[in-house]
């Protein structure tokens, strides 16, 4: 893996971290009580939650960083905050409620 998908998998990681930690410290509850919504387009490659598209299996089989039919769990209220994404995210991408059809394993 090159040392800038190492470097955005990192940020992508500490911002969703950071999210959780903030959304943790103003309405305390466990995390597996945190209400989580599928956010797709947002995921680095091999990282997705799940619904990889057609030749994968699940976990961890995204082929491509940001791929559109990839999601991975988030915050509820997080997937559609385009800022969020914008600061996490290079090019003009954000997360999506709906599977995307850009960035597309060949």
């Amino acid at each position: 893996m090159s040392k800038s998908k190492t470097a955005t998998g990192l940020i992508v990681a500490s911002a969703m971290a950071a999210a959780i930690s903030t959304a943790a410290s103003v309405a305390p509850v466990h995390a597996d009580e945190m209400a989580m919504e599928k956010c797709y387009g947002v995921s680095v490659a091999g990282k997705n939650d799940c619904a990889a598209g057609p030749g994968t299996t699940c976990a961890g089989t995204s082929k491509v960083d940001y791929q559109g039919n990839a999601w991975t769990l988030v915050p509820a209220g997080l997937c559609d905050n385009a800022d969020f994404w914008a600061k996490v995210i290079p090019g003009d991408r954000a997360g999506s409620m709906e599977a995307l059809d850009r960035d597309m394993a060949g």
